[in-house]
């Protein structure tokens, strides 16, 4: 049964289910920094690795999964893989929800640097 707020219809249980998948596979650090990486641009696995700080194998393990549920697309360009994020629907999610928390951790983090300024 779906609801109605705001006239807004509740989404049915299978969205639902899709997008939990989709959130649960960004709660992991490694992988939410992989997709913010893709969000500002396309890389290949070596690059994406060296960006994120992980192990070659890791990232690419990260990277299959996230392709697997179709957060990311590649192609390839000769030898190597060039990953991308192919919806900008999941780029907005990405950069709305690390810029939000990076501007909230600087707005509660300035009075604590100010104080320590003043001397006292």
């Amino acid at each position: 049964m779906t609801g109605s707020v705001g006239g807004f219809e509740d989404p049915s249980a299978e969205v639902l289910a899709e997008a939990a998948a989709a959130f649960g596979l960004l709660a992991s650090a490694a992988r939410l920094h992989l997709m913010w990486a893709l969000s500002q641009g396309e890389s290949d696995v070596t690059h994406l690795a060296a960006r994120v700080g992980g192990a070659l194998p890791a990232v690419s393990q990260h990277l299959a999964k996230l392709k697997l549920a179709g957060l990311v697309n590649c192609r390839r360009e000769g030898r190597r893989q060039v990953y991308y994020v192919d919806d900008p629907d999941v780029v907005t999610v990405v950069r709305v929800m690390v810029g939000q928390l990076t501007a909230r951790s600087q707005h509660v983090l300035a009075p604590v640097r100010e104080l320590r300024g003043t001397g006292g």
